[in-house]
Order: C-alpha cells, then sequence, then structure tokens
C-alpha cells in the first residue's frame, strides 16, 4: 500500500527534484513539468481551506485544458473564470458555466457571442461601466440578438485614511451605494440579465504576509481590510436583494480563501494559481501548496568555478519588475542568479556552492513566480507520476491559441 509519504515526495526537496530529473533525462531543455500527487495534493487543500463554498476555477492561472477538466470533475470545484472573450467562445465548447472575469471590447469576439443563443447562455460578461452595454447594443440592439448574461466588478481594495488605496485598480464601484444604482441602470437596460457580482480581494489574496521587515505591516493591514471588506461586502448583498436576483456573488484568491470561504455574503470563491503553486505562495503563513509544476534548463557553460551558465531562464512573472517576479532556482539547493544579470533572455549565470559541482550537460530545476504564465512558452507540459513521464499535457500554446 502506497503510504502518505510516498505521495508527498516534495517533502523530501532531494528526492522530489532527483526525481524529476530522472524521469525527464530523455527529454530536451526546457523541459516543464506537472508532478501529480503534487496538483491533487494542491487542489485538495483548496477545497479544505474554501470551507465548502464552491470554487470556481481561474484559467489564466492554469492555461492547460486537461489540467481545468480534470479539477473540474472534483466535487467542490464549480465553473470557470476566464480572462478574455476570445479564451470562454473556445472553452464554451466543453463548459456551460463561464465568467469572464474582465471587461471585454473584442468587437469580433462580441459579434460571435451575440449570435449564438448557446454560447450567449454559458458566458458571463464582467462589466463596471454603461460604456461596456452600449457596445454591445451597437453590435446588436436588444431584439435581434439573444438576451446577455453580465456580472457587475466591484472594487474590493481598501481605502484607509493615512494609507489610501491599497490593492489593485479594477472597477471604479465602491460603495453599496454605488454599486446598487449602477445595477439599478443595468436591469432597466433591455436585453441584459445581471447574475452575478465579483469582488477580488487582491491585497488579501495576493500579498504574502509570512516574512521580511514589512510582514507585521501588511499583517495589519490585511487584518483591516479584512474587516472592511466582510462589513461591506455585507452592505452590497443586502443592497443587491431590491435590484435583482444573483446566481453568484464571487470573491476569493489562492491567499484568501479561509478569508473567503467565512465571508457570509458570498457564495463562491475563485483561484487558480494554488494549484500549480508558484514560489510567490511560499509567502503565505496560512498554507504551503506543493511544488506541482516546475521547468528545468540545462548548464552549458562554466565560465567561473561557482558560476554554472543554463541555456535560457528569463521566464519572468508579470507585475512589478523586482526580485521576486523572477523565476527561482530550486534545485540543486543553493543556487542564485547574479545581480547585473539575473534570469536573462538567452542565458542565466547561477552562482554558489552547488554550482561548483555543476557540469555541461547538467540541469537545474526552476519554479515560476506565478503559476500560468509558464505556459505560455512552452507546448506542452510532462505529466510525472511515480517517478515517470505517464502523459502530455499541451498547453494553450501547443493548442495553438495564444488569448493574451
Amino acid at each position: 500500500m502506497t503510504s502518505r509519504a510516498d505521495n508527498e515526495a516534495w517533502r523530501d526537496p532531494a528526492r522530489y527534484w532527483r526525481s524529476l530529473t530522472d524521469a525527464t533525462a530523455h527529454l530536451p531543455a526546457p523541459v516543464a513539468v506537472i508532478e501529480r500527487d503534487a496538483l491533487r495534493h494542491n487542489a485538495m487543500d483548496l477545497l479544505v481551506r474554501a470551507g465548502g463554498i464552491p470554487i470556481r476555477v481561474a484559467t489564466k492561472s492554469v492555461r492547460v485544458r486537461a489540467v481545468l477538466d480534470a479539477v473540474l470533475a472534483i466535487p467542490g470545484f464549480r465553473g470557470i473564470l476566464s480572462f478574455t472573450l476570445a479564451e470562454a467562445l473556445w472553452l464554451a465548447k466543453d463548459h456551460d458555466d463561464i465568467v469572464l472575469g474582465y471587461p471585454t471590447v473584442d468587437r469580433a469576439g462580441l459579434t460571435t457571442l451575440l449570435a449564438d443563443e448557446l454560447l450567449a447562455s454559458r458566458i458571463t460578461l464582467m462589466i463596471d461601466d454603461l460604456a461596456h452595454l452600449d457596445l454591445i447594443d451597437a453590435i446588436a440592439p436588444p431584439g435581434s440578438r439573444p438576451e446577455v448574461r453580465v456580472a457587475i466588478d466591484v472594487d474590493a481594495s481598501l481605502r484607509a485614511p493615512g494609507l489610501g488605496h491599497i490593492g489593485v485598480r479594477r472597477s471604479s464601484l465602491f460603495t453599496a451605494a454605488e454599486v446598487a444604482g449602477f445595477a439599478r441602470q443595468v436591469v432597466r437596460r433591455p436585453g441584459f440579465r445581471l447574475v452575478g457580482l465579483q469582488m477580488y480581494e487582491a491585497q488579501i489574496a495576493g500579498q504574502g504576509d509570512a516574512a521580511g521587515a514589512d510582514a507585521p505591516v501588511i499583517r495589519m493591514v490585511q487584518a483591516r481590510s479584512r474587516d472592511e471588506l466582510r462589513r461591506r461586502r455585507a452592505e452590497i448583498a443586502d443592497a443587491m436583494l431590491d435590484v435583482a436576483p444573483l446566481e453568484f456573488l464571487n470573491g476569493g484568491g489562492t491567499g484568501s480563501l479561509e478569508f473567503t470561504g467565512s465571508d457570509e455574503s458570498l457564495t463562491e470563491a475563485t483561484a487558480g494559481s494554488g494549484l500549480l503553486a508558484g514560489h510567490l505562495f511560499d509567502g503565505y503563513r496560512s498554507f504551503r501548496p506543493a511544488p506541482a509544476t516546475a521547468f528545468a534548463f540545462d548548464v552549458v557553460r562554466k565560465p567561473a568555478p561557482d558560476i554554472a551558465t543554463v541555456l535560457g531562464g528569463g521566464w519572468i512573472a508579470s507585475g512589478p519588475a523586482v526580485k521576486s517576479r523572477q523565476p527561482a532556482p530550486v534545485w540543486p539547493p543553493r543556487l542564485r542568479t547574479l545581480p547585473r544579470e539575473a534570469a536573462g533572455e538567452v542565458q542565466t549565470p547561477l552562482q554558489g556552492d552547488a554550482a561548483r559541482e555543476l557540469r555541461v550537460g547538467d540541469r537545474v530545476w526552476f519554479r515560476h513566480a506565478k503559476s500560468g504564465e509558464p505556459a505560455e512558452r512552452i507546448d506542452a507540459y510532462q505529466l510525472v507520476a511515480d517517478g515517470e513521464v505517464v502523459d502530455q499535457l499541451p498547453t494553450y500554446r501547443g493548442e495553438g491559441k495564444a488569448f493574451l
């Protein structure tokens, strides 16, 4: 019988990374892997942390259809949060509950959506401005098209005296009065059906609180934000009762699932990054996902005894151009990039004691800062289980799709 320890090989880094090296030794670099047991662990952990609230899967943090399909087959995961309309139209061939997480002005995509009753019933568009509705009406006026499902994006950031705006810049709608007033204008528009609200608390979900000189301040601000957001979401939910019957009120993110699951105003959470687990999630106190995905490059030269240079490496994550957005070399241990070169487009010099032992042709494993973005660099992930490659999973890119 397989023990729990056997299924959690990542808890022994030497064993884990060497097994991935052995499993993919026959494949040319760069090689990217998804370790099946680590992915399963992360999916189950997300469900536990959400406390029973359904989880909508954020596709931008995965970008591999086989993974999306497998996760959505697990009870507790329900529906998709897509990132572009073109992607939503593509996925809607096989999925019937897709919420577009961001507003769209894709006229070609909207023309396709508005000409197909089935697609219109499967995809919910995100709005926060009447201009979004005006654009749809200009393409196909009410009466000449199916009813369009829409959801309102509401700013979930913190606005605090002395601190200003803390969070991402999304919707202009913030207060319950603003949301309800906008919602009333939406429901008065013929040809639209208001079905949901989205409130993503990036300042909680996307900011680690485990370490660093600013960790105490981050924890204080996040605690204040949780209190404010719980009150404001309740006010918004109450205000919407008199406006329209909603199918969902969505919140959350991988880094804030415990809070999302405890917020009685919400009907569902969104998560995706925690499935594949980029290294940004190493900085949270409340959870530690397994490193389900990684990629490897080969050493091609030794410019100095304590430096080994790999071919490639510069798969930088979106966001502020700081060190945390670089891919992290994780095996062999204690390797670091050079301050003046960092992770390069074509080559990445790595320094450290382990570099002295590396030889030309050896393999170095990296973890990306985020989860979905590496899929834009590769055609497929190698699915590894029990130390062997058991399948090849094409990414969006591998299926000929580049949505953004």
